[in-house]
């Protein structure tokens, strides 16, 4: 670095979030990798008896497992939608509503959903989601 210099942070724009939602969506774990920083800390609050990719996980590998392999082993995300994106530096919140197929009935699920994320690098450093796990409950049981 030189002197009267800083390495000045990288600053996510909406784009690069929804690009990011693209990228999940496709299930591909080379693209979604291209968004997650190597110690992203990844975490799902909910059951986790009933909503097996619902915990929290270090690495782009646990991350991208519980993206790539456990989520789609228990629902098909059908649609996403973003009702709101709000972005602040390196930091941004997402509201949502997703419709998925739960994959051992074949019945249809909506439910809301709050995510949180920071970046490092442009990449996902930490990721925080709350769902609406009760209402998601009385649509799988």
């Amino acid at each position: 670095m030189r002197r009267g210099h800083r390495n000045m942070p990288v600053i996510v724009s909406k784009q690069h979030v929804r690009d990011f939602y693209d990228a999940k969506m496709s299930r591909d774990p080379e693209i979604i990798g291209r968004y997650l920083h190597d110690d992203v800390d990844w975490s799902i609050a909910g059951p986790v008896d009933l909503i097996p990719f619902c915990g929290q996980w270090r690495g782009k590998q646990a991350a991208l497992d519980v993206m790539c392999r456990v989520a789609p082993s228990c629902i098909t995300v059908n649609k996403v939608i973003l009702d709101d994106l709000l972005l602040d530096g390196n930091t941004a919140a997402v509201f949502n509503r997703i419709t998925s197929t739960q994959n051992r009935t074949g019945r249809t699920i909506s439910y809301q959903r709050a995510e949180f994320f920071a970046f490092r690098d442009g990449k996902i450093a930490v990721y925080r989601s709350i769902m609406d796990s009760f209402d998601i409950a009385e649509q799988v049981l």
